[in-house]
């Protein structure tokens, strides 16, 4: 997924030459951060289209539509101008901030694996309004409010990754990312929420290959989507830890970050041809078991640590 996302950016990247100080240079920094993104890219992509059931069929496009231009506007219109003025006055906030966010993403995806063996029950139904127009609204605004999480960690860690380049470059690389990063994932979106009605019409279109191919799209699509969604808890879990590791790193806090990185290596040593990807598959095994850790004690701490209730008397 990275790398269609990297193609994709290239493409984006070019209206911006004007404003960069080297279009090379950008096109490689918004790749670089959109890569180092991919656990947040593939979690949004995996979370939005559960925003549209329910909903009639023709109602389903304009809404995902909605929620991209909200996305769009988070990024551009609040966080980019926010992180570079961050960037700005308080450049040594940035890795604090990044780590917080990295364990925010350890949190997200350790509560995902906790309600694999501990599912949450199942919240009493609140008050539905019988206004389609109104439930679409609040749902629409819901979305966006979500969006606003996963976007700031996106721009967190795009700013990270560019945080030593001039001002100029610094915008036109939040902005590639983040024009790039929402076509990606609500064209991605869109296209999950109609596969099966676009499958429903193959199926019946009475030609072999072709109603083979549709009969796929409805079968396959439930299990895609869990594919997915592990997928993204998964490299929720890689990119967080990573962030951690990394931050520790960059205050002499050696470990796990050396121990990684030297079992990482030793593993592609012993490989062979297959070195760059056992390599890179160790590193990020390890900085997901980071993650993990981390963030089972963060939902610990949410979850399982009981609270005593103390009246007003002090009881």
């Amino acid at each position: 997924m990275a790398t269609g996302l990297i193609a994709l950016l290239d493409d984006v990247a070019a209206i911006a030459k004007v404003a960069a100080s080297s279009l090379d240079d950008t096109i490689a920094a918004a790749g670089k951060a959109s890569a180092k993104a991919a656990g947040v890219v593939i979690d949004d992509a995996a979370v939005t289209p559960r925003y549209v059931h329910g909903f009639e069929p023709a109602r389903e496009l304009p809404i995902v539509g909605k929620i991209a231009l909200g996305s769009l506007k988070n990024k551009l219109v609040f966080l980019l101008p926010g992180a570079l003025l961050l960037s700005w006055l308080a450049p040594w906030a940035i890795t604090p901030l990044l780590m917080m966010g990295g364990a925010y993403l350890c949190y997200e995806g350790a509560e995902k694996v906790y309600e694999i063996f501990r599912p949450h029950a199942a919240a009493a139904d609140a008050a539905v309004d019988d206004d389609p127009a109104a439930i679409e609204k609040a749902m629409v605004g819901g979305a966006i409010r979500t969006d606003l999480i996963l976007s700031g960690e996106i721009m967190a860690i795009s700013l990270a990754s560019v945080a030593d380049a001039p001002i100029v470059e610094q915008g036109v690389v939040l902005a590639v990312v983040g024009i790039g990063i929402t076509v990606l994932v609500y064209g991605a979106v869109a296209f999950i929420v109609k596969a099966d009605d676009i499958g429903v019409k193959l199926a019946r279109s009475g030609q072999g290959a072709i109603a083979a191919l549709g009969r796929g799209l409805v079968i396959g699509m439930p299990p895609f989507l869990r594919l997915l969604a592990g997928i993204g808890t998964a490299a929720m879990l890689w990119v967080g830890g990573g962030i951690v590791v990394h931050g520790l790193e960059g205050y002499g806090v050696a470990e796990p970050g050396h121990s990684i990185a030297a079992l990482a290596a030793s593993a592609g040593a012993a490989t062979g041809a297959a070195a760059p990807l056992v390599t890179w598959l160790v590193g990020a095994i390890g900085s997901g078991l980071v993650g993990l850790a981390l963030g089972g004690v963060i939902v610990a701490a949410m979850h399982l640590i009981p609270r005593k209730d103390v009246d007003v008397a002090g009881h």
